[in-house]
């Protein structure tokens, strides 16, 4: 772990995303205090994304159909607010 002044990051930024990039983890400071660090992204791509989902089952709500009728029974409109022309 390298740290770093925020004058030195700004001087110096395109060798701390090299550093970066070849695992190094930067902490930069500011006034003596830690305000954030830079370490390599990690590597994701859309086919990751969809092989972590594959197998993903969305949970059921045994209940959800009794509450949507139970909504649309509640729903009462005393005139008609979508009359035709």
């Amino acid at each position: 772990m390298k740290v770093m002044t925020a004058s030195e990051v700004s001087r110096a930024f395109s060798a701390v995303l090299d550093e970066a990039e070849h695992g190094e983890t930067i902490v930069i400071t500011r006034a003596g205090r830690r305000v954030a660090t830079i370490t390599a992204a990690n590597a994701a791509t859309w086919g990751s994304l969809r092989s972590a989902l594959a197998d993903w089952i969305p949970p059921a709500d045994p209940d959800l159909e009794d509450d949507m009728r139970a909504a649309r029974a509640a729903v009462t409109l005393d005139e008609d607010t979508w009359q035709s022309a």
